[in-house]
């Protein structure tokens, strides 16, 4: 069916904070709005208020018709320990609580409920709404190449992917809200996700930090700024948006200054005509003993004339329409802290074969010069993330060599941000890692990417994935590092952080392995080598 999402007046915050206030939307069918922001926005939590999981602080959503189905994916899409392939695609499309709903009502049509019968038809009509007569069907044609009986938590990264990829182009909502759909996908499930939303003829709003899905799908951009308090919507695709933003931000510092300007300038004009109006009265009291009343009478005239122009330059400023000071955005500014260089080889495998049940990579023969600047693609599952571990010696090789060469420190930013993914707090595994800062240094450093009194202080692994990210980089910026070792640096990140790391890319002298999908970011950083590896095979172009 087609529908349509209405939003009025949201709010949303954390505690005394303020996410966002007084939010108007309307998603109707065929829309792509596009959600914008920094990490800690709300644009997450603007989604699950869409989703009817949290209730609106403020305002209301409706549906209509108000029997649509809404489809929520959130960016880190639930592994349950007991759920096979076949049962989180049954979650994920909503076909397994469909078909719970309908299987109760059906035991509920032989009893003395006059509406048993109305209220099974209606969750016959949902369940068939949501694809659940082929559900079975067109799993099979989706092309996993997982058993759909394997449990989800033994699946690998890029295997997790694909079928978080399966799970959407199988959905069959009236309104899509997608969180960070792009996360972990290669470039074929980007091209296969970028084809579903386009020719979705559902509304969608979505968040993603990858600016060419952005500029390839999204028919509107709305803005949440947290540092102005407002939201802003723009028509059009992503580009359009980038345009008139600056053009917007523009505009409003010239206002500001304009209004900044005439305000300083008649306070200074008031306050040169209080210096002659207080001239005036100290000359008159001067002269008060002099006979000459014609002289009394004019300056005491002058002195109310000077008194008039203050209180008309005064008026004068009253009436200017007030314009606000644009606030100074915070910016992430990052570097990333070189180590002495090492030695002329960094890294080396030599035969090296890693097998991990029926995936095998290798053999490779492969040498890392000191300031290669390398990126490594190929499609997920392909052994990327394997690779890395091989030449960093984080795995076994069952059998062929491997070596890192002399002076050689690591800095890593690896796809599962798994050094802040523990019990401890933030600030005490930060300090495990460089223990030789001390808790206040750690703060100021952590401040800088946006990490407050308020995150350092809880267990890193309730952090967002974009907090854990933050807390990875600003350990590169904390630790001189030689090789950067750098495995889906994009996922999480927000747009300005991802435009930082660029930045700071650019200006690190060491060896650099960078693994990603995002295609802005191939396009930006500069490399020397390209390395792709296909089924566990790695080829040096």
């Amino acid at each position: 069916m087609s529908a349509t999402l209405v939003a009025k007046d949201l709010a949303a915050g954390h505690g005394d904070r303020v996410l966002f206030s007084g939010l108007d939307l309307v998603v109707a069918p065929g829309d792509v709005v596009g959600l914008v922001g920094v990490n800690g926005a709300g644009k997450s939590t603007l989604l699950r208020t869409l989703a009817g999981l949290i209730p609106a602080e403020q305002g209301s959503v409706r549906l209509s018709p108000a029997s649509a189905n809404v489809g929520y994916l959130p960016q880190e899409p639930e592994r349950r320990a007991d759920e096979t392939v076949r049962e989180f695609l049954g979650r994920r499309t909503g076909v397994t609580e469909a078909q719970r709903a309908m299987d109760a009502a059906a035991e509920a049509l032989g009893g003395d409920d006059p509406a048993a019968d109305d209220v099974y038809a209606e969750s016959l009509e949902r369940w068939l709404a949501l694809g659940g007569a082929d559900l079975a069907e067109r799993i099979e044609e989706v092309g996993l190449e997982v058993s759909l009986d394997q449990p989800m938590t033994s699946l690998s990264g890029g295997q997790a992917a694909r079928v978080g990829m399966a799970s959407l182009l199988l959905s069959r909502y009236d309104i899509f809200l997608l969180d960070e759909p792009t996360n972990d996908l290669d470039l074929d499930g980007l091209e296969r996700l970028e084809k579903f939303v386009t020719e979705l003829r559902a509304g969608t709003v979505l968040v993603s930090h990858d600016r060419e899905f952005l500029n390839r799908t999204v028919t509107r951009v709305v803005e949440l700024d947290l540092a102005q308090q407002q939201i802003r919507s723009y028509g059009g695709g992503y580009s359009a948006y980038l345009t008139e933003r600056e053009v917007a931000r523009r505009h409003a510092r010239q206002q500001y200054d304009e209004y900044a300007g005439t305000v300083a300038a008649l306070q200074s004009r008031a306050q040169t005509q209080r210096s002659w109006m207080d001239k005036g009265v100290r000359n008159a009291r001067r002269k008060s003993s002099d006979n000459d009343k014609i002289g009394r009478k004019f300056r005491s005239e002058a002195s109310e004339k000077q008194a008039a122009k203050v209180r008309q330059t005064e008026r004068m400023i009253e009436r200017l329409d007030a314009v606000e000071e644009p606030r100074k955005e915070w910016e992430l500014r990052m570097t990333i802290a070189a180590a002495p260089r090492a030695g002329a080889v960094v890294a080396t495998l030599r035969g090296a074969v890693v097998r991990r049940g029926p995936f095998t990579l290798g053999p490779v023969d492969l040498q890392i010069d000191w300031a290669d600047r390398v990126a490594i693609t190929g499609a997920n599952g392909s052994g990327k993330s394997t690779l890395l571990a091989a030449l960093l010696g984080r795995v076994p090789l069952d059998s062929g060599t491997g070596a890192l060469g002399s002076g050689v420190v690591v800095g890593e930013v690896d796809q599962a941000r798994a050094l802040f993914d523990g019990d401890e707090n933030l600030i005490d595994a930060f300090n495990a890692a460089i223990p030789e800062w001390t808790p206040a240094d750690v703060r100021t450093l952590l401040a800088k990417f946006g990490l407050k009194a308020a995150h350092v202080t809880r267990s890193a692994r309730t952090l967002s994935p974009g907090e854990r990210t933050r807390a990875a980089l600003a350990l590169l910026q904390a630790r001189g590092v030689n090789l950067l070792v750098l495995d889906e640096p994009t996922n999480h990140l927000d747009l300005p952080a991802i435009e930082q790391l660029e930045s700071a890319l650019a200006s690190y002298n060491g060896t650099l392995l960078l693994v990603t999908h995002d295609r802005r970011m191939l396009a930006a950083v500069s490399t020397n080598r390209h390395i792709e590896v296909t089924n566990g095979k790695v080829t040096d172009r």
